[in-house]
């Protein structure tokens, strides 16, 4: 019923915008999917209310006729941001069993080939584990290194590296930028870590805040001084908004079975 309602509201706003649906939307599906296996609610009316708020910014939330954020990353963080008692992120919903990551990452190379992002997660990969063992590692005495790469063995992690961490639209698309789109995402999510401790809700966070600025800096010089303003704003709501989050209470999820 939450895809259903992805898809209904989705062309809702295709025919408020062009007064026509000239095409099916596929997209609103992988929207209500990415948010059904990374978030876990008390509520089921939360589901709708954030993939209601995730497209609506994916339509009007607009920088030279792209959206800024990821819808399915965008919905996360607003699910914490209002509801934070009754909306967690978590990484344990597909599992961690190694024929399925396999399946994972056979249907995920071609796509990445075939929208040339696969250099973004190449190096995110390289990027996260060389800053995890260099800040956290080495310098928490009660941190192990497997406790990293174990990381890689859930599902939804590798749906996350895959998929929401490539989103063509809110990602470079020359190469040696999406290299160093990478590196930052790796580095904020590991400086989160190295700050307030290991939570699930960084990764999410870095990619949060990074998108719109790596989508400002690409158009910089294409846009005038409202649009700047615009999109700096913009940014710096995605900041508080980090803030905020963070200086609430952490959560303890268990998933068993």
């Amino acid at each position: 019923m939450i895809a259903f309602f992805a898809l209904f509201w989705e062309h809702t706003l295709l025919y408020l915008k062009y007064a026509k649906v000239s095409f099916f939307s596929y997209a609103a599906i992988n929207t209500a999917l990415g948010i059904m296996l990374m978030m876990v609610s008390i509520d089921i009316w939360i589901y709708y209310f954030v993939i209601t708020l995730a497209l609506l910014q994916k339509h009007f939330l607009l920088l030279q006729g792209r959206h800024l954020f990821n819808p399915s990353n965008f919905a996360l963080i607003v699910g914490l941001l209002l509801f934070y008692k009754s909306t967690h992120i978590v990484m344990g919903q597909l599992g961690d069993e190694v024929w399925l990551a396999w399946i994972t990452i056979a249907l995920a190379l071609p796509i990445l080939y075939r929208v040339d992002r696969w250099i973004i997660p190449l190096a995110f990969v390289l990027f996260y584990i060389l800053l995890q063992y260099a800040v956290i590692v080495h310098y928490d005495p009660v941190m192990i290194f497997e406790e990293v790469y174990f990381r890689f063995y859930s599902i939804s992690f590798l749906l996350f590296v895959f998929f929401m961490l490539t989103d063509p639209v809110t990602t470079p698309g020359a190469a040696w930028k999406q290299i160093i789109f990478a590196l930052f995402v790796a580095s904020g999510a590991t400086l989160l870590d190295y700050i307030v401790g290991f939570r699930v809700q960084h990764l999410f966070m870095s990619l949060f805040l990074l998108t719109p600025i790596f989508r400002l800096l690409d158009v910089w010089q294409g846009i005038n001084v409202q649009q700047r303003f615009f999109a700096l704003c913009i940014i710096f709501l995605a900041l508080g908004a980090i803030i905020y989050i963070e200086i609430q209470p952490p959560y303890y999820f268990e998933m068993e079975g």
